[in-house]
């Protein structure tokens, strides 16, 4: 959004847009953020009444005190939105809002009923069908519909009061216009992709529709393990990507047609992507940037990224609440703030400078909220995204109008078109696996509180930054230490544990155990190999996942015969059907 602007053709800016300064547009941005978060019950009216004094008057401050109030009434009426419903049967025909997702027992989706949006949960023929409609579709419900499950806090960004458990569902009808034009270009990118194998194909539709849901559990992990979990789903930086792709056509128009096509190109990428609150986030400062030089007054990232927050929580209060949302705003703040900065210490060539500094920034805007949130950054994450980089803006820039015209073509052209595509997602997928496989550990909230004080102080001592690198370098590697030296037995998935002594490990499972939480909780462990796998049920589901990552030596499942194995310094007792008693022995 730095198109070269004369300044001799523009117009001056409003004046009340002038006295809206920078500074301003921030704090405005922050009442609106902690009001909606706040949700107290102020009468939308009083809130409405304040902004629309503060307009008049060309007030900043009263704007600003304005908007939080108005957020806030916005919040609470949203949750008062969320009212359980009473249960009831359910036969009617909803809309679909979200694409229906398979998880390990059913298949969910999302649908609009009586001005409510609710979760739909059904299995067998029922999810079968639920499984193959899209987003926009319109089918019919037949099932039970019952409040919210406690607990279910994720509901609440979503907007979903209720979960209605179905017995039948099938497809009314394609839904709207849009709709229906959306999905026929999802299905001609994905009929494009049919050539790829699988992890390829699921890689190239999350970096270019945000569609996950045929990722694999080890594939998951592997991005998880790296910090590139956010490439696995289309994000703003496909936004930034689209953008640049057009940029040819925008540079030819007048302020109105760049306008008009910014605001068309950002809102038909979204309904593509199904409106991923990072896109939704990245598409608001595209058009406020644009809005912006319209008028006269472009603007300094943060300053746009303040102001469509602020657009967007008034519209949705409830995107607070939303972690993608939190960690798009974060991670842009931060790159907005300390990219350039940054880059100009580093040393080293200046493309190579400023990818490193980015990187840098948006993993330090995002580390609060993934330490709280997913319980720490991987400290690969840094180099894996600089890496990484220039692959995903192949497979976006590259790999989008590449799948249209291969979807189009067909055989035997969609498999060349998509060679460049297809390298780039496996030097993605290699990245990552090399990224979660390093035994480095996780970065806490202290050692992140550590590495800022080293920054702060290197800011203001710059006679001293030689000797913090080092120290910056040594927390980088306190989490490594820490996995050297692990304790007798670590707990991990439900009910399970590994035991390691005298350069053994065993893993001990119980049935049915998640393949996604094995993986994560192992790699956290700083397990290296698995000498000894027990689990009390079938092995087949966890043997592949495990495979991809480490050596499984012996396996001890329901098929196996009771006894006692000595590994190590480890005595495994199994007795039928398949449980187990790890103790430590005498060498």
């Amino acid at each position: 959004m730095s198109d070269a602007v004369d300044r001799g053709a523009i117009p001056d800016a409003p004046a009340a847009l002038r006295q809206l300064g920078d500074g301003a547009a921030v704090a405005l941005a922050v009442a609106t953020w902690l009001g909606a978060r706040s949700a107290l019950a102020v009468p939308v009216a009083v809130g409405g009444a304040v902004v629309a004094v503060a307009l008049v008057g060309r007030r900043p401050v009263l704007l600003v005190l304005g908007c939080g109030v108005l957020a806030a009434g916005l919040g609470a009426r949203s949750l008062a939105g969320l009212v359980p419903p009473d249960p009831r049967p359910v036969d009617a025909v909803a809309t679909l809002v979200a694409d229906p997702v398979a998880g390990d027992f059913d298949v969910r989706g999302e649908v609009r009923l009586d001005g409510r949006r609710l979760l739909v949960r059904a299995d067998g023929g029922a999810g079968g069908s639920l499984r193959s409609a899209r987003m926009g579709e319109r089918v019919r419900v037949v099932g039970r519909l019952r409040p919210r499950p406690p607990g279910a806090a994720w509901m609440i960004p979503r907007h979903l009061a209720g979960q209605i458990d179905a017995t039948s569902v099938e497809v009314a009808d394609a839904g709207g216009p849009p709709w229906r034009a959306a999905n026929r270009v999802r299905a001609l990118i994905e009929q494009g992709a049919r050539g790829m194998d699988r992890d390829d194909r699921s890689l190239y539709l999350g970096f270019v529709l945000g569609d996950d849901r045929e990722q694999a559990a080890t594939l998951v992990d592997d991005f998880r393990g790296s910090g590139l979990s956010h490439l696995m789903v289309v994000s703003g930086q496909n936004v930034a990507f689209i953008l640049v792709l057009i940029g040819p056509v925008r540079t030819r128009l007048g302020w109105s047609g760049r306008w008009l096509v910014t605001l068309g190109v950002v809102v038909a990428f979204a309904a593509i992507t199904r409106f991923e609150p990072s896109v939704l986030r990245a598409s608001a400062m595209a058009v406020v940037a644009v809005s912006g030089q319209a008028v006269g007054r472009p603007a300094p990232a943060w300053r746009n990224l303040a102001l469509a927050v602020t657009a967007m929580v008034l519209l949705d209060p409830l995107l607070t609440r939303s972690v993608g949302f939190q960690l798009s705003v974060a991670a842009t703040a931060a790159i907005s703030l300390l990219a350039a900065p940054l880059a100009a210490l580093l040393p080293g060539p200046r493309p190579v400078a400023l990818a490193v500094a980015t990187s840098a920034s948006a993993q330090l805007g995002v580390a609060p909220i993934l330490a709280g949130f997913a319980g720490g950054v991987p400290v690969t994450s840094l180099p894996a995204n600089v890496l990484v980089g220039p692959a995903a803006a192949l497979v976006t820039t590259y790999g989008l109008p590449a799948g249209l015209v291969a979807g189009v073509l067909g055989d035997p052209w969609a498999a060349p078109l998509h060679l460049p595509t297809v390298a780039g997602v496996r030097w993605a997928a290699l990245v990552a696996r090399a990224g979660a496989t390093a035994p480095l550990g996780e970065l806490s909230l202290r050692h992140l509180a550590g590495l800022v004080l080293l920054a702060v102080v290197a800011r203001w001592r710059p006679r001293l930054r030689s000797m913090l690198a080092v120290l910056a370098v040594a927390v980088l590697v306190l989490p490594a230490l820490a996995l050297r030296s692990p304790p007798l037995r670590v707990a991990v998935g439900s009910g399970g544990s590994v035991w390691r002594s005298g350069g053994a490990t065993v893993v001990v499972l119980p049935g049915r155990s998640r393949p996604a939480t094995v993986l994560r909780d192992l790699r956290r462990a700083g397990v290296r190999r698995i000498d000894v796998l027990v689990v009390a049920g079938s092995s087949a589901p966890l043997l592949g996942p495990l495979r991809h990552r480490w050596t499984v030596a012996k396996v001890v499942d329901d098929d196996a015969w009771p006894g006692t194995l000595r590994v190590g310094d480890l005595e495994v007792v199994v007795r039928p059907p398949a449980d187990a008693e790890v103790r430590r022995v005498p060498p």
